[in-house]
């Protein structure tokens, strides 16, 4: 398993970006020989600008050997190949690349950087088509590079929700580009009589390498010194291709054996025990992350990301020996403040115990393909979002006051208006606890009209539970009053809880914050406490109210809020 550094995770994805970004211009490029040649070579010419310029260069094959390196970073520091099928695909397919490449490279890049020309697509489609050796390695070679920056791209990308509501369209393009690009080739091949020519030797017989070193002239005749040039050039061009075959094979050798050695070496350490909360008692050695040990004991276990520290899908809560655990990593604490994680909360994937330590996973593991469908546990998309929780003051007291069945139609009551009013302010009811609920705001609206729909929300409640307090004058001791809180921000939302009774909710920092804000009407004798982010999202003058700071509970920074004594008295605030 992938242990990164933040710095390691932003460059291994932005070169991925970068490498990504090549292949889909290079294949779109190909594309465009269903056109005509004349438009493929043309649009060659303006998009070879940028990457033979200096910046570009830099930026290309800086990313590859970049990404590469990492890549063999990544597999010494994996203690176990029991990893997703899609991890172990990508690793295969990554690998794959180079002993496939080499070859193009070295007659691509060889020939210019040799014989100091120009290398166009009517001399690499003839050279390609004319070999079926080189015409099968290229196709492979499309297929592999392709499948693999889909693999990365899907996985980075898929956590973004603008990504998943554009599928549709773009797993389509994902299986048509190449197959134009293939097509295209085919196409120029047969306007060139590529095949019909082979015979007459006009791309000669040699192969695709070997084209490229003698196919080239600088204008001279094809005497003695031109076929000295031609001979030097295919000797170079080889000695460079397998000057790349041999780099490759010799780092991979090397990091396999170094990683054999240092996973020899750990077995031979003092064992640590990782004790499961399924009651197993789980062996490794220091080094392994938790998610390694449980990976390679065959428990599964959640990993949205692969174990690289983007999600906090594979979180456990520690026990006994959790103190001994390393202090969490910049990436690992980035992580964890984010979702506002409690003191023995860690990620997995980036803990490596020195000795025996209890954990708990706190997310139900997905570990097949239909997990993505399934009803229950936690399936949702991070979005910003608003939330409010109501709750119904002294709902103990009402209890001891009158029999449990007129509780019951008094509460029934009260959730009915309550309900009616989230409806005509476009409120989704997510959950209800007790004598409580939370609302979710901006769902369909977005984040700053939710805001205001939450603060009309607010208003309709404080109306409707009026008029019930007036309709039950003479069955209440005193009137029933409810406490708000607001607040908006980044959070999960999706369908969630027991397969058996799954819900549309959220969770996240902001939604405790709401809770702890709702917790708080009590402590100020007010009925609405809104916090200052909604206010700015929402766009409303609210200087006439008190403005305060105050601490929240399991939050290190206070929040501004503003107190509201009676809802009604923002209605005139709020644009029609």
């Amino acid at each position: 398993m992938t242990y990164l550094s933040l710095f390691e995770r932003r460059l291994r994805i932005s070169t991925g970006l970068i490498l990504a970004t090549y292949i889909i211009v290079h294949l779109a490029n190909h594309s465009l020989g269903l056109v005509s040649l004349d438009v493929m070579e043309t649009a060659r010419e303006t998009v070879t600008r940028f990457w033979r310029h200096w910046t570009g260069a830099v930026l290309l094959y800086g990313s590859l050997v970049t990404h590469f390196s990492l890549g063999l970073i990544s597999l010494y520091r994996r203690s176990t190949l029991r990893i997703p099928p899609w991890e172990f695909c990508q690793l295969l397919l990554g690998l794959s690349i180079v002993p496939l490449l080499a070859g193009h490279v070295a007659a691509t890049f060889g020939t210019r950087a040799f014989l100091q020309g120009t290398v166009d697509y009517e001399l690499v489609i003839g050279g390609i088509l004319n070999d079926p050796w080189v015409s099968t390695r290229q196709l492979v070679l499309i297929l592999v590079a392709w499948s693999h920056a889909l693999i990365g791209l899907h996985f980075f990308f898929r956590l973004f929700r603008g990504y998943r509501r554009s599928t549709k369209v773009l797993y389509p393009l994902a299986v048509l580009l190449p197959v134009l690009a293939i097509l295209a080739v085919v196409r120029v091949g047969i306007d060139l009589d590529v095949w019909g020519q082979k015979e007459a030797g006009a791309y000669g017989q040699s192969g695709y390498e070997q084209n490229y070193g003698g196919g080239y002239d600088h204008g001279g005749g094809g005497g003695a010194e031109s076929q000295y040039s031609q001979t030097g050039t295919k000797a170079a061009n080889e000695i460079f291709r397998d000057w790349v075959l041999v780099t490759f094979y010799g780092l991979l050798l090397l990091t396999l054996l170094a990683r054999y050695l240092r996973l020899n070496v750990g077995y031979r350490k003092a064992a640590v025990s990782v004790y499961h909360s399924n009651g197993q008692v789980l062996k490794g050695f220091p080094g392994q992350s938790i998610l390694e040990i449980i990976r390679y004991h065959r428990i599964p276990h959640a990993s949205v990301c692969g174990g690289r520290g983007r999600c906090t899908t594979c979180r456990i809560r520690v026990g006994a020996g959790g103190e001994s655990l390393p202090a969490p990593t910049p990436l690992e604490k980035s992580a964890l403040e984010r979702i506002g994680a409690a003191p023995k909360v860690r990620l997995a994937c980036q803990s490596r115990p020195q000795s025996d330590v209890h954990v708990s996973p706190l997310l139900p593991a997905h570990p097949g393909l239909d997990s993505s469908v399934r009803k229950g546990g936690v399936s949702g998309e991070e979005r910003e979002i608003v939330a409010m929780f109501v709750d119904l003051r002294d709902s103990t007291g009402l209890a001891e006051q009158r029999m449990p069945y007129d509780v019951l139609f008094v509460l029934n009551r009260f959730f009915l208006e309550v309900s009616e009013a989230l409806s005509v302010t476009h409120g989704h009811y997510a959950q209800f606890a007790g004598d409580g609920l939370l609302a979710l705001y901006g769902l369909e609206r977005g984040v700053a009209q939710g805001c205001r729909d939450a603060l009309r929300g607010a208003v309709e409640m404080q109306s409707r539970l009026d008029r019930l307090n007036g309709s039950l004058e003479g069955e209440l001791r005193q009137p029933l009053v409810i406490g708000i809180g607001v607040h908006c921000g980044e959070a999960i939302v999706g369908v969630m809880g027991p397969p058996s009774n799954p819900n549309y909710s959220a969770i996240g920092d902001h939604i405790n914050a709401a809770a702890r804000l709702e917790s708080k009407t009590k402590e100020m004798d007010c009925v609405l406490i809104v916090s200052d982010a909604v206010v700015q999202q929402a766009g409303v003058d609210f200087t006439a109210f008190p403005r305060r700071q105050l601490n929240l509970r399991g939050k290190q920074r206070a929040e501004w809020v503003y107190i509201v004594d009676n809802p009604l008295e923002i209605a005139r605030l709020l644009p029609e």
